[in-house]
């Protein structure tokens, strides 16, 4: 017995299970990151200790 299956049929279940896969990365991804937050908040661990942060300040010189 041969199975033919329709090229379309394949493209739609390529396209399912990169879906599936990354709904699944995006998900593991997200309750990774506020996992890891909660238990430096719990550690009192500051994860922006070392980081440099720049001023929102806009400095407009008019010439005269």
């Amino acid at each position: 017995m041969i199975l033919y299956i329709d090229p379309s049929v394949m493209t739609y279940a390529i396209q399912a299970i990169a879906g599936i896969v990354i709904a699944i990365g995006a998900f593991f991804g997200i309750y990774f990151r506020k996992a890891k937050k909660k238990i430096n908040n719990k550690l009192g661990i500051d994860e922006n200790r070392n980081k440099e942060v720049e001023s929102d300040e806009i400095v407009v010189k008019k010439n005269k």
